[in-house]
């Protein structure tokens, strides 16, 4: 048999990097624009990878800091959690103080494992955050004042979910604690997460930066909703720069990291207790940068652990890595906070599972079997759930605007028309939006849809084929009861916003993707994200002409065919646990 031959180890694009760095120092979103459009699939070809699994150098799913001192958390017993319905009520669950039991199922419902899948010899894990190809290129990092069990002082910490556990990297004076939080509202703590792009770009090649960021946006929904099961609140700092971070949790210490297996710094937000705080004008959402450099001169602990044996650079998603880099913040214009004028939980009856259960049990469908309908009512309570109302759960952890509208692929909803829809998630841009698509659509709302949803019937018709055939060929999309593209307001919030928002419009995706999952779950049905689509073809279904709007995310939600001859185990079981 003829064996593959290598690539060379490092994967260039094409053209003089020299220049593409230069023109970085005056405007990064050509760059942005321009690797966008470098990492479409098309009909006749797909963005640029291996073309293959190269599993010799299969990256390890789990980073950890060799010489780190482990703290394990205690595996949750009985499911405290409320139900489902109860968690994105504003002041319905009671605040836990923090502690290490509170800490651990803040991890335990946002990044832990949540299953091993068994089939023959060959296991694989599960988590509750979810990721494209269940390659997880997401960490999560924790800075605390001092709690009994966890340290006697103040310390930044790497969550490790295989062990369930906290490695200690640095620890902190009090007096560095005090300036570092002295904005923040009494009892807050700090969370990051940063993107290994190695773990995506192993399988995904140069579309993986892409992949990272929706996954940083299923990360970040996972963990406001997890603080909202203990009656926490979570907020993103977003005045942060992407030093501060980086200097705050390690990451810029490169010699403590192999290279090409680096950390790049995502987002970091702010867990607070108290729930009457309101999520506005009230606390100081950047941190003091000589609070931040002074965390940096501290005694840093353990290196980070070796994820292959090789690599393959794929030198245009260090390009992107640097334009997106944010240096400064912006303010943000006013959002829209316009509260529905019924309680989504009036609108479909979901099964009456705990918050915990329905968190704990999301998967992916691997297939969707054809058949299954669900009613109007089940669609618009979805629908309604992924609106941006800053008044629910988790669209209360961000100040910046919402950019992100979905356009539908209806197959078997009963009582709704199969064909295309729009639900345009800022009734404000309903006018743009009709200019951006095709002339002759009919933009009708359903007569029976609730009056706040705004939800367009575009064009009927039989839009299963449609719907897989931009999917990548995948029946998935054609065979759930509904699939969507998520259609990003693109190159006029780059320009307003800079490069680095590019990150911000997957973020989005991604958080809608989440709450999709769970709700899916709540109804007894599945769902599962699509990353692999083709970007123009979709764009040409719609009308999209240009780079005004363009899809970065699909999804589908349906029925799941089992495959019986999968294995569930628990997820802890390698730790004697059986939960």
């Amino acid at each position: 048999m003829m064996q593959r031959s290598r690539p060379k180890r490092r994967i260039a694009m094409e053209g003089d990097r020299g220049t593409e760095m230069q023109s970085l120092e005056a405007d990064a979103s050509p760059t942005i624009l321009n690797y966008h459009e470098r990492t479409k699939h098309h009909y006749f070809h797909f963005a640029a990878s291996l073309g293959y699994l190269d599993w010799d150098t299969q990256p390890n799913p789990f980073r950890r800091y060799e010489d780190a001192p482990l703290i394990r958390l205690t595996l949750p017993g009985e499911d405290r959690t409320p139900r489902y319905e109860a968690m994105f009520q504003p002041r319905v669950v009671q605040s836990r103080t923090p502690s290490l039991a509170s800490l651990s199922e803040f991890f335990y419902y946002s990044l832990a494992l949540s299953a091993w899948k068994q089939f023959g010899s060959s296991r694989w894990f599960l988590r509750v955050n979810p990721s494209s190809g269940n390659l997880h290129p997401t960490e999560g990092y924790l800075a605390i004042y001092s709690l009994d069990g966890l340290h006697p002082k103040p310390a930044i910490y790497h969550y490790a979910p295989h062990e369930h556990g906290l490695e200690m990297r640095t620890e902190l004076t009090e007096d560095t604690w005090s300036n570092l939080t002295s904005g923040l509202p009494s009892g807050a703590f700090l969370i990051g997460l940063s993107s290994i792009h190695w773990r995506e770009s192993w399988k995904y090649g140069e579309r993986a930066y892409r992949y990272c960021q929706h996954d940083a946006g299923h990360a970040l929904a996972a963990l406001r909703i997890a603080a909202a099961l203990l009656g926490w609140k979570l907020y993103v700092l977003d005045h942060a720069c992407d030093e501060q971070i980086a200097i705050l949790f390690g990451l810029d210490r490169a010699e403590e990291f192999i290279r090409g297996e680096e950390e790049v710094p995502d987002l970091l937000a702010v867990v607070f207790p108290d729930a009457d705080i309101p999520d506005h004008e009230i606390f100081d959402l950047s941190l003091p940068d000589e609070a931040v450099r002074a965390v940096a001169q501290g005694r840093w602990i353990g290196k980070a652990n070796r994820l292959s044996s090789d690599h393959y650079d794929w030198e245009i998603i260090d390009i992107v890595t640097q334009a997106c880099r944010k240096e400064k913040w912006k303010t943000f214009p006013p959002v829209n906070t316009t509260q529905t004028d019924t309680p989504v939980s009036d609108l479909a009856g979901r099964q009456q599972l705990s918050a915990g259960q329905i968190i704990r049990q999301r998967r992916s469908a691997l297939a969707m079997d054809g058949l299954t309908n669900i009613s109007k009512e089940v669609f618009y309570a979805m629908m309604t759930r992924v609106l941006p109302d800053r008044h629910f759960i988790p669209w209360d952890s961000f100040g910046w605007p919402n950019f992100v509208h979905l356009g539908l692929f209806v197959h078997r909803v009963a009582g709704l028309e199969p064909g295309l829809y729009m639900l345009v998630r800022d009734a404000r841009r309903l006018e743009w939006l009709k200019l951006q698509m095709h002339p002759s659509f009919l933009w009708r709302k359903p007569p029976d849809a609730p009056g706040y949803l705004p939800l367009y019937f575009l064009k009927e018709g039989d839009v299963r084929r449609l719907a897989s055939q931009v999917s990548c060929a995948q029946e998935i999309a054609g065979d759930g009861t509904f699939s969507l593209g998520m259609l990003a307001e693109f190159k006029p919030t780059l320009s307003e916003y800079g490069a680095h928002f590019y990150r911000n419009l997957f973020w989005e995706t991604g958080m809608i993707g989440q709450v999709l999952y769970l709700e899916a779950e709540a109804f007894g049905i599945r769902s599962t994200g699509i990353g692999c689509f083709f970007d123009d073809p979709v764009h040409e279904v719609f009308g999209i002409q240009g780079q005004e709007l363009q899809s970065l995310y699909h999804f589908t939600v349906g029925a799941p065919t089992q495959d019986d001859r999968l294995m569930t185990l628990p997820p802890y079981l390698h730790l004697g646990g059986n939960t």
